[in-house]
């Protein structure tokens, strides 16, 4: 994608990627252990993985974690949810965390669902 025109959310995905890969290449076992990790915790189970997209996306919001909020939006859209539920998601998160959860919201939730939306069209 060099030379093109990209997103401040999907530079950020790209940033995170790119940070992950030379993390793997150093420490293999530890980034191999993670990955199946999470990729355990976020297959369908009792809860499906929509709803554990919208939980991390609520829990990365309560955390302040900017990458983490910018690569669950873009999972709970990947997985089918509307903006209505994911800004619900976040003001649950907002009710717990407060003004920080609800700052991240309405900038940086709201810039990445514009964003994602314009790459699907």
């Amino acid at each position: 994608m060099q030379g093109e025109f990209q997103s401040s959310t999907h530079q950020s995905l790209h940033h995170y990627k790119e940070g992950l890969g030379q993390f793997t290449q150093k420490v293999p076992h530890i980034a191999q252990a993670f990955n199946a990790f999470t990729e355990a915790c976020f297959q369908e189970g009792t809860l499906s993985q929509r709803e554990k997209q919208l939980i991390a996306l609520g829990i990365s919001l309560s955390l302040q974690d900017e990458y983490c909020t910018i690569y669950h939006t873009k999972g709970c859209i990947d997985q089918g949810c509307s903006e209505e539920q994911i800004l619900e998601a976040c003001g649950v998160a907002a009710a717990f965390a407060g003004g920080a959860a609800m700052s991240q919201t309405v900038t940086l939730v709201q810039e990445c669902i514009t964003e994602l939306k314009q790459q699907k069209h």
